[in-house]
């Protein structure tokens, strides 16, 4: 009888804690996203006037919004290591940012991640789901400029041609440096058994935890925005003027993130919201390697992701079950 008082009264704690952490992110949106929409409203003579300083205004406001997201988790004691190569010192290039893909919460653990890495989160251009577009976050993320993809053979192509003239349009004008892409296309637990079964026909790595990724929004990304050649070698400045009026060099870096959540158990939005769960440590590896000078044969930088990715996460894989399953 004992038992189950405390089973109830525990039961009742944790109902107790997601009904408070509910009605407080309902009062937070319902405050914070009004007013980053209405402050771009009343700003929008200055984005005629002066653009690059609407832009930075914006980006200010947007980062503030990701680390509203980024208390979230943080209250509920989800907090995350950090390990691999320092991405700080690279914060003002331009970078292309591939993350590994299990659950909504991947999202809300990168803007964790980033919030001390300089001027990259103001400055960030995500690629997501076009799923997100009708969450609270949605309007948000569509006045940034983020890219909304569209999955399925049906819409592959067409959304190729879209996010060509997204980069086009958006990526230089708002001053972007990093873009942020889930190149699995879609959750691991939807994935991996055709991930896997294209490993057996191809002879590539049986992975588990992660999936091999799928490359046509990267090799987008990398003509778009890749340094540009002159004469035969890649020119260390390309691409219309920035903001500050420095001619821009294109992408320079690429950045493997590789989240690893305890047993294998992903959080989606809903535990960070309701924070049911009990306080728990996620570990993010991050892995920096150079671009520009790889821009010179496109199809030869395709296959050198393609395995490098591939190879990456079969690593990844023994690694996640050594570390973080035992």
């Amino acid at each position: 009888m004992a038992e189950l008082v405390d089973g109830a009264r525990r039961l009742g704690w944790v109902l107790l804690n997601c009904l408070v952490r509910f009605v407080f992110m309902f009062v937070n949106n319902f405050v914070a996203i009004p007013s980053y929409c209405l402050y771009l409203v009343l700003l929008q003579p200055l984005r005629i006037w002066d653009s690059p300083t609407f832009w930075h205004i914006e980006g200010i406001m947007f980062k503030w919004m990701l680390a509203m997201v980024s208390s979230w988790g943080w209250v509920a004691g989800y907090t995350v290591t950090e390990w691999g190569d320092d991405v700080r010192p690279i914060s003002e290039d331009e970078a292309m940012v591939i993350v590994n893909h299990q659950a909504t919460g991947d999202v809300c653990t990168l803007m964790m991640c980033l919030q001390d890495k300089g001027t990259v989160v103001r400055k960030m251009m995500w690629l997501m789901d076009h799923v997100f577009k009708y969450t609270n976050f949605g309007l948000v993320s569509l006045i940034h400029g983020d890219f909304f993809i569209r999955q399925g053979k049906a819409h592959r192509d067409k959304q190729l041609i879209y996010l060509q003239d997204h980069l086009d349009r958006y990526y230089h004008s708002r001053d972007r440096k990093w873009i942020v892409l889930f190149p699995e296309g879609g959750f691991l637990r939807k994935r991996r058994e055709t991930s896997q079964s294209f490993a057996k026909k191809n002879s590539l790595p049986h992975l588990t935890h992660v999936t091999l990724p799928r490359l046509g929004a990267t090799q987008v990304i990398l003509k778009t925005l890749g340094a540009q050649q002159e004469n035969g070698s890649v020119s260390s400045e390309s691409g219309p003027p920035s903001q500050s009026g420095n001619k821009r060099k294109g992408l320079q870096w690429v950045v493997d993130v590789t989240i690893a959540y305890p047993k294998a158990r992903p959080m989606d939005i809903q535990t960070w919201i309701f924070g049911y769960r009990p306080p728990t440590v996620t570990h993010v590896h991050y892995s920096c390697g150079r671009a520009f000078n790889l821009v010179i044969v496109p199809l030869l930088l395709l296959l050198f992701f393609f395995f490098r990715q591939s190879l990456f996460y079969l690593h990844f894989d023994i690694l996640f079950v050594a570390h973080f399953m035992l």
